[in-house]
């Protein structure tokens, strides 16, 4: 496994702050200036990249009445895969304005391709990277093809069982894929967060000698942020303007000042992590002072014992150490020890 992979310039991998990325999806609602909009948001957020979903609906399916092409249950019941996929894909004359706009914002652009063609459409445009979406984990066709570009690759995982996942990974590292990072994912819209099972982000990793991240579908930042602690290194949510907005993916989108939240959060989940550390840190250097430790609490002349009336483990921390209770107690001192000092080694016998 690599350490790290490198997409536009920024690394990507355990030892890096965890990679975001703002999944615009359908989520521009046939408006090319809320596409826009929703780059601007997602740079101002702290997002590192911006994805899209590159298809139409002819070549993610096709215009049939037949039961198997229609929707039954869930956010989009009532509509037909044909209808679902025309109202929400991107246009393709979209694209080049929208990967402008991204260099205008400073922030990384790339897609999910869906098929050859819109493999095609995004080298013409030199995308710097490629998703491979939970439901094409199987497409093993198109994966191929995405991996003999040479660029990053990102795949999701959700419905796949590891026999897919490995041939998947086998796929595109045998044909020419050498930076892979491999997501945990439930592909529930929206997902509960009781059935991500986080741990196993960590086993991905380990089983499969990748990098690993999440794809989050579920409706706050508490299963992301908790995901960098069992060793996510990219994080893709869906992002919208406005969760009721009435788009297709809305309803389970972050709006901007959640986004905020989660790069933010991320980060100070990966800084907290750290390392494995029984050293005192800087921020403790200055309390060692407030612990406890042994101090006269009534006057003690010389000759007098030390007991448990005279001497008690109290804050501050200039004394002895609590531990030398019993061994000094019933100790002569040979000095004064006036209320309030802190005991030490040569005050008794």
């Amino acid at each position: 496994m690599n350490d790290f992979i490198t997409i536009a310039g920024r690394k990507i991998g355990p030892n890096f702050p965890p990679y975001i990325i703002a999944e615009l999806s359908a989520n521009h609602n046939g408006d090319i200036n809320r596409a826009f909009k929703i780059m601007e948001e997602a740079k101002k957020a702290g997002a590192d990249a911006i994805k899209l979903q590159t298809y139409t609906h002819d070549t993610i399916t096709m215009d049939c009445d037949s039961d198997e092409f229609q929707i039954h249950g869930g956010l989009w019941d009532g509509q037909s895969l044909y209808e679902l996929y025309k109202g929400a894909h991107m246009p393709w004359e979209w694209h080049k304005p929208l990967f402008e706009k991204a260099k205008e914002l400073d922030i990384t652009i790339f897609s999910s391709p869906f098929d050859f063609t819109a493999v095609d459409l995004l080298e013409e445009l030199d995308a710097p990277a490629y998703k491979i979406a939970s439901f094409e984990l199987i497409d093993l066709p198109l994966i191929r093809r995405v991996a003999q570009t040479g660029k990053p690759m990102i795949m999701s995982t959700g419905m796949a069982n590891q026999e897919e996942i490995k041939e998947a990974i086998d796929t595109a590292r045998n044909n020419g894929c050498e930076e892979l990072v491999v997501l945990h994912c439930v592909s529930g819209y929206p997902a509960p967060a009781a059935q991500y099972n986080l741990r196993t982000i960590a086993d991905i990793a380990e089983r499969f000698d990748v990098l690993s991240g999440l794809s989050d579908h579920t409706i706050d930042n508490a299963t992301a942020v908790a995901s960098v602690a069992l060793g996510a290194c990219l994080i893709e949510k869906h992002v919208t303007l406005d969760r009721n907005g009435g788009g297709a993916d809305d309803s389970f989108s972050l709006e901007p000042k959640e986004l905020t939240q989660l790069c933010a959060d991320s980060k100070t989940a990966w800084l907290a992590m750290g390392k494995v550390n029984y050293e005192r840190t800087a921020a403790e250097l200055g309390n060692v002072k407030f612990r406890r430790s042994l101090y006269a609490v009534k006057d003690i002349s010389i000759g007098e014992a030390l007991t448990s009336e005279n001497v008690r483990s109290i804050r501050p921390g200039f004394g002895l150490a609590p531990k030398y209770y019993d061994s000094i107690i019933g100790k002569k001192a040979i000095k004064v020890i006036n209320k309030g000092s802190p005991l030490k080694f040569g005050l008794f016998e």
